[in-house]
């Protein structure tokens, strides 16, 4: 039954809502969450995360991608992929997980109600279910957890079928005979990545002459050879003027003249915050060019003090681990309760083919500051695990201090990467150093020894004592 009035109120069941939600159960006060959606679980589970890792799942699974080192680029699992094979895993799992979800909220006695969030004043929001119902609730809180949007820019002829956006790939009806991709922002990297292990012909278009900026280059620079030599074809620099249907194919005319040929286009070129609905005015909150809110990055507190915010629609890392942490730690300080403070260091994971992971600074980021570093690199092919798996690529690069030896930055690209970067995330939160990789036994044969291997690499360039 739900109440009038609530401890706290959460828009959005996404990552970060469900978390603070959960933790407002904890401390035993009243907590609400009102999601606009069909079923709980946000962009996360519906369009985002779940169905992107799934997605990726499936293909490396049918596709044989993971066996090709041993069999031959021509080896497959499943000689013809329907679109069909790819949905079937994916409703599978989105239904688990929004099982799970709604279990969570029964179990700790969360009220949900489906509907559109409105605010009339700072402490009270009409929600509007699709059947037309309203309900009026205030609470002593809020937690806006709304999630982002794909931008759509006017001059897209978005049609669902053809000339698509995030939230569309997913539903497509049939697999592309080629794909272009605009915007090799993480989203489009992925896609990209996962349709060319389908031996879609992708093309990757970017308007800036890098991608991936927050990643170190050199990963980057490995990333975009395997890339290449893939056959996937990069045109970066290059911004779009538009895009037209011809007979039954998409043209994609780039400035300086180039045009792009293929049967589908995706457009992945960022995202705005799903703020629209919300009538934020009536709270006292504004937001920014790209619909995003404004908090501080310790507590997530809005400029109206008894409304936070978390998740993607605060903006970078938009990340669902981070996004979790956040709506937590929101929880926390929204109901006066003690809070941590958020993880220095936390892992960044892309799901693309190969993944890339990374924890800590970047070369570039240690060079700025100006520590005396040396690094250390392995190669997945100097590992048995690797050679058991078939692998020929994937590397991962260790960044040590040479005056403290301590580990500064971790960064992975290969099969496994979002896994192993774990091991790495460790000791750079414990403030370990590279003695720890040199005198530690890892099991044999797994990719793991990478850090060993990498770490010997460092310290046999590191000065000697004297030096």
């Amino acid at each position: 039954m739900m109440q009038a009035e609530y401890d706290l109120i959460v828009v959005g069941s996404g990552p970060a809502g469900r978390r603070a939600a959960i933790q407002a159960a904890k401390f035993g006060r009243n907590a609400l969450v009102v999601e606009k959606g069909r079923r709980v679980g946000g962009v996360s589970v519906h369009t985002g995360t779940i169905p992107s890792k799934t997605l990726r799942e499936t293909v490396l699974n049918l596709s044989g991608w993971r066996e090709r080192g041993f069999y031959g680029r021509a080896y497959r699992v499943k000689q013809e992929i329907s679109s069909e094979d790819l949905r079937h895993r994916l409703l599978k799992t989105l239904d688990h997980e929004v099982e799970v979800l709604e279990h969570q909220f029964a179990r700790n006695h969360v009220d949900t109600i489906m509907g559109e969030a409105r605010f009339t004043d700072p402490h009270t929001v009409e929600v509007r279910s699709d059947e037309g119902e309203r309900h009026l609730v205030s609470g002593k809180a809020f937690i806006l957890c709304v999630g982002t949007n794909p931008f759509r820019p006017d001059s897209i002829p978005f049609d669902g079928e053809n000339i698509l956006d995030s939230d569309d790939v997913l539903e497509v009806n049939r697999i592309p005979r080629s794909l272009t991709v605009i915007g090799a922002g993480v989203i489009g990297v992925e896609y990209a990545t996962i349709f060319s292990a389908l031996d879609v012909p992708v093309t990757l278009i970017e308007p800036r002459n890098t991608m991936l900026d927050f990643i170190d280059r050199e990963l980057i620079e490995d990333f975009i050879h395997q890339l290449r030599d893939r056959g996937i074809a990069l045109r970066m620099g290059k911004s779009v003027e538009r895009i037209e249907r011809q007979d039954d194919q998409c043209v994609t005319h780039l400035e300086g003249g180039r045009v792009c040929k293929s049967d589908m286009v995706l457009f992945a070129a960022g995202r705005e915050g799903a703020t629209d609905s919300l009538n934020l005015d009536a709270a006292g909150l504004t937001v920014d060019h790209r619909k995003r809110l404004t908090v501080d990055p310790k507590t997530f507190q809005t400029e109206v003090p008894h409304i936070y915010a978390a998740g993607d629609v605060i903006g970078f890392p938009s990340l669902a681990s981070t996004s979790m942490e956040q709506g937590r730690i929101a929880a926390c300080h929204a109901l006066g309760e003690e809070a941590q403070k958020p993880p220095e260091y936390f892992p960044y994971g892309i799901y693309a083919v190969p993944e890339i992971s990374t924890c800590g600074m970047t070369e570039e980021e240690v060079e700025q500051r100006g520590i005396p570093y040396e690094c250390g690199v392995a190669r997945f092919r100097e590992t048995s695990r690797g050679h058991i798996m078939g692998l020929d690529s994937g590397m991962m690069k260790m960044i040590f201090s040479i005056k403290t030896h301590r580990l500064l930055g971790v960064h992975i690209v290969g099969e496994g990467a979002t896994e192993l970067i774990h091991i790495g995330q460790a000791v750079l939160n414990l403030k370990g150093k590279l003695e720890y990789f040199v005198e530690n036994t890892f099991n044999y044969p797994t990719l793991a020894e990478a850090y060993k291997i990498a770490a010997l690499d460092a310290w046999n360039r590191m000065p000697r004592k004297g030096e």
